[in-house]
């Protein structure tokens, strides 16, 4: 920004018509992307009504606006309220106000309002506390210039992340420098995706491949020595040995006791049907 151009002026140069918003619709739809915007104030959020975008996302700067936030819950559209500035109870305050006209349909971005964003000043365990508080899906307006903090979000629970993208850093205007060029994006992208396939379901048990694994690597009930048939097995009879094929470890007290229906050679897995 030129130093005798003031900020009024200069987002007035870079602002862009009515029309071109249908037009970048038009464009995502054909690239299988879905269009949202972000509108700041009633002019613009009735224009993006008319293009039947799929939810409302809100700035940081209207969580204190009470009005606007009616407006916005007023038109049912699902809502992405962003969080930057705010404290716990402007936040609670702003989702009260939005369920108060019937629309339940909230969805909160905690976010830090600085471009870019110092990485001790994320505090992304502030996302962990609104999900806590709120019981309502967060996610992050991630302003640092890495991919950390997205990475560390969503391993945190975010199911949305927000990220400024530029085609150069060099154009004119102020987010630039703080966004993120096309192949740093994707790079970015790639990362969120393997952290989320990294994730899992949360169940704990074996994968496909460790079930494999496990037969070879776990270990069974074998013989400590020659045994003959008909011999009382004491745990002195018997060791543990790969693989896993056998009688589990676990089950050495059971048949313990039991006398052997066979002939067997010192480290042969012992199988239920030979006691």
């Amino acid at each position: 920004m030129p130093v005798n151009e003031n900020q009024y002026e200069m987002i007035r140069k870079l602002e862009l018509p009515f029309e071109y918003f249908r037009e970048i619709q038009d464009y995502c739809s054909k690239q299988g992307i879905v269009f949202i915007s972000t509108p700041d104030g009633p002019e613009s959020l009735q224009y993006l009504l008319t293009l039947d975008v799929p939810l409302i996302k809100i700035g940081s700067t209207e969580v204190t606006n009470p009005e606007f936030l009616k407006e916005i819950g007023r038109t049912g559209k699902p809502v992405m309220l962003s969080t930057g500035m705010s404290t716990l109870g402007e936040v609670e305050s702003a989702i009260n106000t939005i369920y108060g006209t019937g629309n339940n349909n909230v969805r909160l971005m905690h976010c830090t309002t600085d471009y870019p964003t110092r990485y001790e000043e994320v505090n992304l365990m502030a996302m962990v506390t609104l999900k806590n508080a709120f019981h309502i899906p967060v996610g992050l307006s991630d302003h640092t210039l890495g991919c950390e903090a997205a990475v560390a979000a969503v391993a945190l629970g975010a199911e949305f992340i927000e990220k400024h993208i530029t085609l150069d850093r060099d154009m004119e205007g102020p987010d630039h420098k703080a966004s993120m060029p096309p192949d740093e994006f994707r790079e970015y992208v790639r990362m969120i995706r393997n952290t989320e396939k990294l994730l899992g379901d949360g169940i704990k048990s074996p994968t496909a491949r460790e079930l494999d694994i496990m037969q070879n690597v776990r270990r069974s009930i074998v013989a400590a020595g020659d045994i003959k048939e008909g011999t009382l097995l004491t745990r002195e009879l018997i060791g543990f040995k790969r693989p896993g094929s056998g009688i589990k470890p676990e089950y050495a007290d059971l048949i313990t006791g039991r006398r052997v229906k066979r002939n067997l050679v010192k480290d042969e897995l012992i199988k239920w049907e030979d006691i």
